[in-house]
């Protein structure tokens, strides 16, 4: 963003998130941190996206992982006597359990049990899932144990057959501890938001008397941090977190940022500068005035942006629900036919309904509903704790297909922070009388250019006079009444605008400063019918060192980098040949940079938009992949699918980096779900039977479990890429 830029969208909208949801996306509110979460923040953050119609596609709706580990124990209690008593134990071990009255009775007593109490959650499911007309692996296996136990009671009550007592207890217990393992897991991965709501103390100590630093006056109370208001004024100790945003008001010292922003260093605090809650304090004691508690803390809005992340829909999500979709009716077709085709050749009804609870079983599409959910909570914790807060999972998909990065050049690839270095004024005009009448006309402005001439004013000790009728140019710069002066302030195109044409001397100036990669501003005063320009400023912005190196690692990976800016192209290009980048579009305005994004996209580029996210936000939205700057604190950027916490611009090919790990994962886990189902469907229908190679139904739920393990541990294995 430049200085011809500065004054459009002085508020940023905001834009609204409708997140999607993912089959596994409420997992999380069932982890051990959820109670936590609610206890350290005033109210849940909002995610954007509410539940409404969800729990139908959340075959976990309801259900947490505790619940599931009770039953599992209790289910397991009660299939062992199922299985001592049963036949099929018996005969393979060869011994006889110990006979009393009844005892015959026990396998279905215990086995009718672990169906009421362990399959009672899967039934639930189903019928969920029927009622949604989405049946899914809720639908399998509650029609795999109530067939069994169907069957079985018809057996013991005198129909002819061989009961499947314990394979029933068997399966509902192994499919217990599936789903206990895997819920586990995904709250895990999940954890993100629980981990940063432990960041926060419990207690603040709040000062309620006295001045803050003033010795022997101040009195001091531990509340608990819900009780604290903003402009309350908190003691934070050696070592201790802080308790909410604010503004240090007294003492200095390093602060430990590196869970929020991922920086390594202590930044340095000092009065006057603003400090994050759930970040740790040094060796010195500050006192802190409190901007932000609850919801509207720093911390709060990166939960929300991790939430919003794991709730989002990714593409590759929404291909694994429609293959588990088809599985579910691939699975019961393979059913009946398995069914119909044992009967049609002579089997047994007990035999032929063991085969199709098998079938049910083993088909059970649970890898493959696992297998996208558990990547992508994993690579949003990992990219949260590097500093990568990804809004919108699909954004985080698509950066690996990107072939061009846009930067916008201020406050991006440089540090926004500037000065004046000359000052070339007109004849007639002292040097001194130039920059005070800029800086009078600037000193309403936000943009850093303009904060910067203020800067360099206050710096001269000049006494600012107070500007009237301050007004925003967008895409031109300001103008304001100082003195009874009308005054203008801009860049190149505030002289286009007013037909102005500088003399040989201000563009001479103009000129040196766009060659040494400095911006030009122009200060022009309205007399008459006309306009008479008064001097020609050069500001001076620093490029960020980190940025070379993101260039350089852009371009290892084979990707084009575009710098687009409101500068003039000898500004542009200055900092273009500093940085090595590959393409230069200056005098950009605001409205016209999703256009050249566009165009880029129309030449068949993927593109990367980063900006700032307020006078950039059309092309952020524009761009395949909106990577936002987030200047630490500023978490709540809704224009990207990305917020760099750091402001780093090496966080950039880190996107890249972490989005190709994901994708490689989210493939693997889709070949081996969907593969482990080709092979083992046929095996379950009994097709290598002949070569006395028969699966039981818990041999079934064994070969189903250990699928979705595979996938468990094949996803956690992302955690190991280096994203320093």
């Amino acid at each position: 963003m430049t200085h011809h830029e500065h004054h459009e969208h002085a508020e940023h909208p905001g834009h609204p998130v409708h997140p999607g949801h993912s089959e596994h996306a409420e997992h999380a509110e069932h982890s051990e941190h959820s109670e936590h979460s609610d206890a350290r923040l005033d109210r849940a953050p909002d995610t954007g996206g509410g539940h409404e119609g969800h729990a139908g596609h959340d075959k976990h709706a309801g259900h947490s992982v505790a619940m599931f580990r009770d039953k599992f124990w209790l289910s397991l209690a009660l299939t062992i006597p199922t299985l001592v008593w049963g036949h099929m134990l018996q005969g393979a071990a060869n011994y006889v359990a110990p006979a009393f009255p009844g005892s015959g009775r026990i396998p279905a007593i215990f086995g009718t049990a672990v169906f009421l109490y362990g399959g009672w959650p899967f039934i639930q499911g189903a019928a969920r899932e029927i009622k949604d007309r989405l049946p899914g692996m809720m639908t399998l296996i509650a029609l795999a144990i109530t067939v069994a136990f169907v069957f079985s009671a018809a057996v013991t009550l005198g129909y002819p057959g061989m009961p499947l007592w314990e394979e029933l207890a068997t399966l509902v217990t192994i499919m217990l501890l599936g789903h206990w393992v895997e819920m586990r897991s995904i709250s895990q991965a999940q954890g993100a938001v629980g981990e940063l709501a432990k960041l926060l103390p419990n207690s603040a100590t709040r000062i309620v008397g006295g001045e803050a630093g003033g010795a022997g006056t101040e009195q001091t109370e531990d509340v608990p941090i819900s009780a604290l208001r903003e402009h309350d004024v908190v003691l934070v100790r050696p070592g201790q977190s802080i308790p909410a945003d604010g503004v240090v008001r007294d003492g200095a010292s390093a602060v430990n940022e590196a869970a929020l922003t991922g920086e390594s260093r202590p930044i340095d605090k000092k009065p006057g500068e603003k400090v994050i809650a759930g970040t740790v304090n040094g060796s010195g004691s500050l006192r802190v005035t409190v901007t932000g508690v609850g919801e509207r803390t720093a911390l709060a809005g990166i939960m929300r942006l991790v939430e919003q992340a794991q709730r989002s829909k990714s593409k590759a999500q929404a291909l694994a629900d429609r293959a588990a979709f088809w599985l579910t009716w691939v699975a019961l077709g393979s059913g009946v036919l398995t069914l119909v085709a044992w009967l049609s050749l002579g089997a047994t009804p007990a035999y032929a309904v063991e085969r199709l609870v098998t079938v049910l079983v083993i088909a059970c599409p649970h890898a493959l509903g696992l297998a996208v959910p558990l990547v992508i909570a994993i690579s949003t914790t990992l990219g949260a704790r590097n500093g990568l807060l990804v809004r919108d999972r699909r954004g985080l998909e698509d950066a690996r297909n990107v072939t061009t990065v846009v930067f916008d050049k201020t406050g991006t690839l440089t540090r926004g922070e500037f000065g004046v270095v000359t000052i070339t004024p007109a004849a007639g005009v002292a040097p001194d009388d130039a920059l005070l009448l800029t800086a009078a006309v600037e000193m309403d402005s936000e943009h850093p250019i303009a904060q910067g001439i203020v800067r360099s004013a206050r710096a001269r000790h000049l006494e600012l006079p107070r500007a009237e009728g301050f007004e925003a140019l967008p895409g031109r710069g300001a103008r304001a009444r100082v003195d009874g002066r009308m005054l203008f302030v801009g860049g190149p195109a505030l002289l286009d605008s007013l037909a102005l044409v500088p003399s040989p001397e201000l563009r001479t100036a103009a000129d040196e400063a766009g060659r040494r990669g400095q911006s030009a501003v122009y200060l022009a005063e309205e007399r008459g019918a006309s306009f008479v320009l008064l001097a020609t400023l050069a500001i001076a912005d620093v490029v960020r060192p980190e940025s070379r190196e993101a260039i350089d690692a852009l371009h290892a990976a084979g990707v084009k980098v575009v710098m687009m800016t409101g500068d003039s192209r000898a500004v542009a290009e200055a900092v273009a040949r500093e940085l090595g980048i590959d393409t230069v579009l200056s005098q950009v305005l605001p409205e016209e940079k999703a256009g050249h994004v566009v165009a880029l996209q129309r030449a068949g580029q993927r593109v990367a938009m980063v900006g700032d996210g307020v006078n950039d936000a059309p092309a952020l939205v524009t761009a395949d992949v909106g990577i936002a700057i987030g200047a630490g604190t500023d978490v709540a950027v809704e224009a990207g699918d990305v917020v760099l916490v750091r402001s780093d611009p090496r966080d950039v090919p880190r996107i890249i980096t972490l989005s190709g790990a994901t994708y490689r994962k989210m493939v693997q886990n889709l070949w081996w779900a969907a593969g482990y189902n080709v092979v083992a469907i046929p095996l379950a229908a009994g097709v290598l039977s002949k070569w006395g190679i028969v699966l039981s139904p818990a041999i079934g739920a064994v070969l189903m479990s250990l699928s979705t393990v595979i996938v468990a541990i094949n996803a956690q294995l992302l955690r190991r890429i280096d994203l320093r």
